[in-house]
Formats: C-alpha cells, structure tokens, sequence
C-alpha cells in the first residue's frame, strides 16, 4: 500500500540516487523528502504530522511525482518549487527574486538578542539587505515591542517581503524601504543594525552546486572578495547607530578575509548551539575606534 511512509522512503532515495545538494531549509535527502511530502499534503511543516499511514490521492501523487522530477531535474531549490521556506518556526514566501532563508541568526533572534540587548520594552531595530523581509519579520514576531525597517536596493525582493509582512500581520511595525544600504534612511539612530549581506566572492560563486546557483546572484556575489558591501556597512554604521547600540553581520565563509583586511578590529564571532558560523557583533564604541582602519581599507580598495 502505497502509504505516506512509502512516499517518504521513495522520495528520499529518489533524490539521493540523483545526488542533490541540500543546504536550503534541510541538510539531508530524508528531510528533504518530507518537506516535499508535507507541502503535497497541506501538512504543517512543524514536526506535528503523525499520520504516515495516509494514502495519497492521485492528484497528489501527481503533484509529488511532477514537484520530485523539477527537484531533480532542475536542481532548483525546493522552496522556489513549493514557494515557502520555514526560518525561525515561521512560514515565510519565497521566489527566485529572494534569497531562501538559512541564516544562523535565527538562533539569535529567538533568544532576542540577549544578552547583547534588552528589547523587552521596545526599540529600533534596522534589518539591512532584508530580501524577502523572513528576519525582520521573524524580530518583530519574537519582539512584539519593537519597531523593525527592512531595506533593500531591490525593488522584485521587496514585493516579496511584502507578502511576508502582511502574511503575519506585522505591516504596521516593520517598515520596508528600498534603500542602497543606509542611503534613504536620513538620520534615523537604531538599538540593533542586523544584516546578512551579499558576502560570497565571484571565485566561490563559481564554484557552488547548480542549487546555489539558482539564487539571485546579486544576493549572495559581492565583488572578487565578498567584503564590498560589508566594509561599507562598518564604516557607516556607527552614523546610525545609537551610542548604545550593536551591530551584527554576517560574512559566512568570508570571515577570514575580512580578518585579514582589518586584524586590528576586536570582531567578536558568535558561536551558535545549532550551527552555523562567520556572524560577528560590535558595539557603537568599537565601530567609531576602527572607522580610521576601515576608511584605509576602502580607500586603497578604491585606489586598485
């Protein structure tokens, strides 16, 4: 009997025979397959589905077969195939014109950034290169008290982060603007910059699997080395930062790079329990003693 459970186990094998890459959302075929499972069944993406003894309709085992034969085919990733992605137990909306959500900072954003700030009673919180809007969306969720800008420079992303703004009902405390970085934000001071930019350089681009490569390029490609953006966020972020505030990056498999660039600045790289590295914090203070180190950096960046 060609139960949930069979589809499951058949999916899983299906796609580790075609030798998929999994980094969006899973880390291994199995769960893979039961996401593709799940999304067919109109099944809660939440780890409560039990009932594997389910028989599946025949339309929906058509749409599993056809959602499987892209998967493998096309090595898209799965989430622009079903156009949901999960980040931070929420259910976020997802096209070609976003990044899909994978970022460690959820584990952050669950803990409300604790101890690093207390934003129990409210605060500014600006989300820099916000894409779909899944982690500004995701702060003000887990931080009702605060006020969220999300900004982008792409005007197809912020459609999308729009549909996510309103699909949890957060339109009126998270705010989305498209902005080159920090361009259109006048003087807006914030508690907490957060941003995970574009950080991947062209050589490794290259090189990724064809599900990466189904990404917006301009999300993840940031010139030769991958610290354009980022050295731009560290030199201006002190102008918008409140003499308390923090600001958090992450620069993934670019980190030592940027520590190359600039071994003087006291980077302190966050360690998180269910993985993930290469996302380091400084305080207001720290940013204003380095702005000289960084400025050097661009200027003969500039200069090449």
């Amino acid at each position: 009997m060609q139960t949930a459970e069979y589809w499951l186990d058949y999916c899983a094998d299906e796609m580790t025979r075609a030798g998929l890459f999994f980094g969006h959302g899973t880390d291994n075929a199995h769960d893979e397959a039961a996401w593709l499972l799940l999304h067919v069944l109109g099944a809660p993406l939440d780890g409560s589905f039990t009932q594997w003894d389910t028989r599946l309709s025949q339309t929906q085992k058509s749409k599993l077969e056809s959602l499987l034969a892209r998967r493998i085919a096309e090595r898209c990733p799965l989430a622009y195939l079903t156009g949901m992605a999960r980040f931070c137990d929420l259910d976020f909306i997802v096209s070609p014109d976003v990044l899909i959500p994978r970022s460690p900072l959820a584990e952050m954003i669950r803990e409300q950034f604790s101890p690093w700030l207390d934003l129990s009673q409210g605060g500014k919180v600006l989300d820099l290169c916000t894409g779909g809007a899944c982690i500004a969306v995701a702060m003000a969720m887990s931080m009702p008290e605060i006020i969220v800008d999300a900004v982008d420079v792409s005007a197809v992303a912020l459609k999308v982060a729009a549909q996510n703004t309103e699909r949890h009902a957060v339109t009126d405390r998270v705010s989305l603007i498209q902005s080159d970085l920090f361009s259109a934000l006048g003087d807006t001071r914030y508690d907490l910059v957060v941003s995970n930019p574009p950080y991947v350089s062209v050589g490794v681009f290259e090189a990724l699997p064809a599900e990466y490569q189904a990404e917006p390029a301009v999300g993840l490609v940031c010139g030769e080395d991958g610290l354009d953006i980022v050295l731009k966020i560290l030199d201006a972020s002190p102008q918008y930062l409140k003499p308390q505030g923090i600001l958090i990056v992450e620069v993934g498999e670019s980190a030592p790079a940027l520590l190359k660039l600039l071994p003087r600045v006291p980077f302190l790289w966050l360690e998180f329990q269910q993985g993930g590295d290469g996302v380091f914090l400084l305080e207001y203070d720290q940013l204003i003693a380095c702005q000289a180190d960084v400025r050097t950096v661009l200027e003969q960046r500039e200069n090449v």
